[in-house]
């Protein structure tokens, strides 16, 4: 009985009331930690700085917004620059090489010397043909006003000579006119004569008139026919000299004809002239060409920069227009910067930019010169063709030229190809 009664006994751990029990059981337990918050919330103080808190907030987070959305950026940039090639300009053989890859050169510096002694022999040449042909233009223009004096002098004589010897062709036919009168009148004066003396004959022979009646007769009749002879020869030489006048009349408008040749023989010569002259122009082109070729055997920098891609060295024999080094201005600088298309809506010309670069970690300023008439893909080597079945529609960039301000670039630290981070700011 005594080990059932021990048995049935409660435990002294098991509460006496179930139902207090399992009230304690349900009810939370409130942590030291949980008690203190709920004190510093119920404060009134404290929801006031948690009130402000959360406008600080807001309010930053408006103005973070607001500078996010104020500009556009891109770390798909690199600093762009001309490349200036040096090439030779004439062919030879290269004596002075007097720079070295990286060094800084100035506009109009002398880079490469090629040997000038064939390029001064050409030169002297060119200048002996341009004298010889300077001698010769004076000479033919010289020879022009001659010309011109002596044609108009032969012209003037052959006038002359023409007017008197149609004077001596008239005066010669005068004469010819008076013999003829002269002939007729010593030929009617011996027709009569040779009549008399034959009616004296018929008389002496009768004795009707005196032997010295006849005689004077006789020699009446031979003097009557040697004035006929006479007559005949002077109007026979009157015709030789009206042939000689005529003769001297044509030499003499030959001469005017010949005469008359000479503007064109001034025109001829003037032509020569300036055939001449012609020839001195061209050998002054000639000789200003060696003098030329002369100075190209200088090789000079065209811009300030920094030598890079040296190709050429001492005794190597160059060609014309063969690229021999380059020369990259650090004074004309600017950033090619590749923005996505859904960037470009608020990006004017002329916004201002502030361009960050990688290698000295400053900030730069400059402003937005231009924007590429097509996109990066379109003016590659193998553009994209979109008229396919599978097209996926890819966001594309557009090169943007970004430049410097003034004086931003001054210290030259900035080399073509260099990354850096533009921001454009759009408002």
């Amino acid at each position: 009985m005594a080990q059932q009664t021990e048995t049935e006994r409660p435990p002294q751990n098991v509460p006496q009331n179930p139902a207090a029990n399992q009230s304690q059981e349900r009810r939370p337990q409130i942590s030291e930690r949980d008690l203190k918050w709920k004190q510093r919330t119920s404060n009134p103080r404290f929801r006031m700085f948690l009130i402000i808190g959360l406008v600080v907030l807001l309010v930053a987070g408006f103005f973070l917004w607001r500078y996010f959305k104020s500009y556009q950026s891109t770390d798909d940039a690199q600093v762009d620059g001309h490349l200036n090639p040096v090439s030779a300009r004439v062919g030879g053989h290269v004596l002075k090489l007097l720079v070295n890859d990286n060094d800084y050169v100035q506009a109009g510096q002398v880079l490469v010397q090629i040997d000038p002694r064939d390029y001064e022999v050409l030169v002297a040449r060119a200048k002996a043909d341009y004298d010889d042909a300077v001698a010769t233009a004076k000479a033919a223009g010289v020879n022009i006003p001659i010309t011109s004096t002596t044609t108009s002098s032969q012209m003037a004589t052959a006038m002359a000579e023409v007017a008197a010897a149609q004077a001596t062709l008239a005066a010669a036919q005068q004469q010819y006119d008076a013999a003829n009168a002269q002939l007729a009148q010593a030929d009617a004066n011996n027709v009569r004569a040779q009549n008399d003396l034959a009616r004296y004959k018929q008389l002496v022979s009768k004795q009707e008139i005196s032997q010295q009646q006849y005689d004077q007769a006789y020699a009446a009749a031979q003097a009557g026919s040697a004035a006929v002879d006479a007559a005949r020869a002077s109007a026979s030489a009157a015709q030789h000299q009206i042939k000689a006048a005529q003769s001297k009349v044509l030499q003499a408008q030959a001469e005017v004809q010949s005469a008359r040749s000479g503007p064109q023989q001034v025109r001829a010569m003037r032509s020569r002239a300036d055939s001449a002259e012609a020839l001195v122009e061209s050998k002054k082109a000639a000789l200003d060409q060696a003098q030329l070729n002369l100075q190209y055997t200088k090789i000079v920098s065209p811009v300030n920069g920094v030598v890079t891609n040296r190709t050429v060295e001492v005794g190597q024999n160059v060609q014309l227009g063969q690229e021999l080094m380059r020369v990259i201005n650090l004074d004309d600088v600017w950033v090619t910067a590749n923005f996505k298309e859904t960037q470009l809506r608020d990006v004017r010309i002329n916004q201002p930019v502030t361009i960050h670069a990688d290698i000295t970690g400053k900030d730069y300023k400059g402003h937005l010169q231009s924007i590429a008439g097509a996109s990066g893909s379109i003016t590659s080597l193998l553009p994209p063709e979109n008229a396919t079945g599978n097209y996926v529609k890819v966001v594309q960039r557009i090169p943007v030229k970004i430049t410097f301000d003034s004086g931003e670039t001054k210290a030259h630290d900035l080399r073509p190809g260099m990354s850096v981070e533009p921001k454009v700011w759009i408002r």
